[in-house]
């Protein structure tokens, strides 16, 4: 087992894997350990796709966010945001509008730790912890309210994290309470990952992630959509990640887009 870094709590076991860590081995980041990569690998065994389809879930956040930096959002609140490694929220809404702020929000202590290192010294970017089943916390916090406008449009980002919330009203109720406090013309941005396109590998992988501290409920594309009451999804609406805004032919999973086995979408505040 690695060894305990200086900036991590001692009240912190390194001997459970973390699904915020295993989707950074899986990004071929390095704030790891061995719990999680054998955990890792076990599932990649089972399902050899899966950086890839890492890989494509962070394309798609990517790409939302630079659709948002062009409809004028600066305003970030990136919930269940795990480490953020290359690719990060707050890396692309600077490159492209320098003064955008960013909070992001994760339950893992470790994940909060290794972000809390990652960002020290970087302006205009927070991070907290607290869980989405309680969201009237998150929006109470006063690093949320010191560095985020609720005045003005903010997008929020749920990128693969409604399917750790396996009961339903927690995970709607988690959106409408958020939902309330945003302005018109804010957005809500969601991946979630769905048995449908592969539904033998999915139901192993969701299988493998309850012996985690995070178990998964895969949800169909009528459940997921249902999410996103209250707002109007943009086009192409509710689709399979690599069909969501891509850039070229090059694109991962583009000629074969249910591989990704999960659906997403971004929408507009009515």
């Amino acid at each position: 087992m690695s060894s305990r870094p200086s900036w991590l709590p001692e009240d912190i076991p390194l001997d459970r894997p973390s699904a915020a860590r295993m989707y950074d081995y899986y990004l071929g980041g390095h704030h790891n350990f061995e719990s999680d990569r054998r955990m890792a690998e076990q599932a990649m065994a089972m399902w050899p796709d899966l950086p890839l389809i890492m890989r494509a879930n962070r394309a798609f956040l990517r790409r939302a966010v630079n659709y948002l930096i062009e409809q004028g959002i600066t305003q970030f609140l990136d919930i269940g945001s795990g480490i953020p490694t290359v690719g990060n929220v707050h890396e692309v809404a600077q490159r492209a509008h320098r003064e955008a702020r960013v909070v992001y929000v994760d339950i893992d202590p470790i994940a909060v730790a290794h972000s809390e290192a990652i960002l020290r010294g970087t302006e205009n970017v927070g991070v907290i912890r607290a869980d989405v089943r309680e969201p009237q916390s998150i929006l109470d916090n006063p690093v949320v309210t010191g560095l985020l406008d609720f005045d003005r449009p903010v997008a929020v980002f749920m990128v693969a994290l409604l399917h750790f919330v396996p009961d339903d009203e927690t995970a709607a109720n988690a959106i409408r309470t958020i939902a309330a406090a945003l302005a018109p013309g804010s957005y809500l941005v969601m991946s979630h990952a769905s048995y449908e396109g592969t539904p033998e590998k999915s139901r192993e992988h969701e299988e493998l992630y309850r012996r985690t501290p995070t178990p998964m409920k895969m949800r169909s594309k009528r459940e997921v959509e249902q999410f996103f009451a209250g707002f109007d999804l943009v086009e192409p609406g509710l689709v399979f990640l690599p069909l969501w805004r891509p850039e070229g032919p090059d694109d991962l999973f583009l000629d074969e887009p249910e591989r990704c086995t999960g659906f997403a979408g971004v929408g507009r505040k009515r």
